[in-house]
């Protein structure tokens, strides 16, 4: 339990099930399920959005510790136990997680109407299992949670997606799963090793050279997937095509970040050897996602393709910074993550927008939006901005921070990471005038209307957030200066102890 013996994150991640728990208890005719099921959801993630910035209010940063920490024995002869907890890195996701699901039920007030509470229900199921993939401090319960949110995200885009969605939503399941596998083999291992499969005593536990060569091997195999990186990230352009537009919300705002926290808390603290071993593999493969994707989200026609593979390009960014092993490196591809999971799940959202009007995601198809939409074209242009990283915005801080610490690990790797700036501002640039600039030649785009006032409930908090990152981003980074600081010496420590024993040993 936490000082106060009250049981938040417990509360917090379980309470999504509860909201679940009423939408299937209602009975009566198809219009009054749904509109039960969605106002159910409203509230209750809304709910559950409280209870997590009483988490934010009440969480010390300066204690680089896991706090709220609960504990309950389950199968206390192997080791294992539900245990949940936070420190500075994991609390940022989980806001984010309670921040954007609230904004995902709401997108799709209108444009869900077949099987309304079964979308509702795989929403608030979903929303649990991402809450506890980030809160989980014993191994086995987090693969559970990490694991469980391909169930009702595989739902949510083989029901309710586009005219490919069983393709891609197999597709989707079978990368995550197979790399997941590898994953679980690790685990036992660690347990076999360690004799216990608790998150903080195994970040303690010193494993050997060769073990760690595998053990990274066989999580980079489950995480890059999750990122996505390159080139095991052709399941993302796919699954976001087909998904509803909440769908691909929250799988650019929050699921692509499981594969970044995967890194930050397992890989890198725990097998420190290894991750340095491996660091210039990982710069490789980030550089050529960098600046492969952004030339090929260049030659899309598709707005939400162009946006996943813009987002294949930012987790990039992100890769880099986690592997250069400094404090501005790690503490800028956090920031990336976090910016981009609300920038990037605006941007579908203002793609969205369009497409429940015109019923198409075709850049050609539309021009001169400003004319009719000028409040669209007005949000379009921000995040825009944001997403080239404008300095004043959420996207800006990431990149240079991530870029700083790539500068102390090579010239060149910053060269090349900075190298996604200029076509991501030429991507995000040329989406842009196309869409809003010009004249409209089409007569069903001259009777388009601007965004509603649900549409400017959505489009607001996040607005705040963009700009709030923007200015003042110490606000958000003193959360994780604590714990960032604390992995970067204990990565030092390991390798210098590393070094020790080589020379011992020569």
């Amino acid at each position: 339990m936490n000082a106060a013996g009250f049981p938040l994150l417990s509360l917090i991640t379980w309470l999504p099930l509860v909201g679940g728990a009423v939408i299937l208890s209602v009975r009566g005719d198809e219009e009054t399920i749904a509109s039960n099921a969605r106002w159910t959801a409203l509230w209750t993630t809304l709910i559950v959005l409280v209870l997590s910035l009483v988490l934010w209010v009440e969480f010390d940063p300066t204690d680089a510790g896991f706090q709220f920490v609960e504990s309950v024995p389950w199968l206390s002869d192997y080791g294992l136990g539900y245990k949940m907890g936070v420190d500075g890195i994991s609390v940022m996701f989980v806001l984010l997680s309670t921040a954007l699901t609230p904004i995902c039920i709401l997108a799709s007030w209108e444009s869900i109407q077949t099987k309304v509470r079964e979308y509702m229900l795989a929403f608030l199921i979903l929303e649990t299992m991402m809450i506890g993939t980030f809160c989980a401090l014993d191994f086995v319960v987090f693969y559970m949670f990490f694991e469980c949110v391909l169930i009702p995200m595989y739902l949510i885009i083989g029901i309710w997606g586009g005219p490919r969605r069983v393709y891609s939503a197999v597709k989707f399941f079978l990368y995550t799963l197979t790399g997941s596998v590898l994953m679980l083999l690790a685990i036992l291992a660690m347990w076999m090793h360690a004799g216990t499969t608790d998150i903080p005593t195994l970040m303690a536990t010193s494993f050997p050279p060769s073990m760690q060569t595998w053990l990274f091997l066989a999580f980079l195999a489950s995480f890059a997937v999750k990122v996505p990186m390159w080139p095991v990230h052709t399941w993302l352009p796919d699954a976001h095509v087909e998904a509803p537009t909440a769908g691909s919300v929250i799988l650019a705002g929050v699921l692509l970040k499981m594969g970044g926290y995967g890194f930050i808390r397992f890989s890198i603290p725990m097998l420190p050897e290894a991750s340095a071993a491996f660091a210039p593999l990982m710069f490789t493969l980030s550089v050529v996602a960098v600046i492969y994707t952004s030339l090929v989200a260049l030659a899309q026609e598709d707005m939400k393709k162009l946006i996943a593979y813009s987002s294949v390009a930012h987790m990039g960014i992100v890769t880099i910074g986690l592997f250069t092993f400094n404090e501005q490196g790690i503490q800028g591809a956090l920031f990336q993550m976090v910016s981009h999971g609300i920038v990037s799940g605006a941007l579908f959202l203002v793609v969205g927008v369009i497409y429940d009007r015109i019923h198409t995601r075709e850049i050609a198809r539309y021009g001169g939006l400003a004319e009719r939409m000028p409040g669209y074209a007005f949000v379009f242009m921000l995040f825009t901005m944001a997403s080239v990283g404008l300095p004043g915005t959420a996207g800006f801080v990431g990149e240079f921070l991530v870029i700083l610490g790539a500068f102390k690990v090579s010239f060149w790797l910053a060269l090349l990471g900075g190298a996604g700036m200029i076509l991501g501002a030429a991507y995000m640039l040329y989406l842009y005038r196309r869409v809003v600039f010009g004249r409209i030649t089409r007569d069903d785009l001259r009777a388009i209307m601007d965004l509603s006032p649900r549409e400017w409930a959505l489009f607001v908090p996040l607005i705040v957030l963009t700009m709030w990152m923007g200015i003042y981003p110490s606000s958000f980074s003193v959360f994780w200066e604590a714990s960032v600081a604390a992995m970067v010496k204990h990565h030092q420590a390991a390798m210098e102890s590393a070094v020790k024993l080589a020379g011992v040993i020569n």
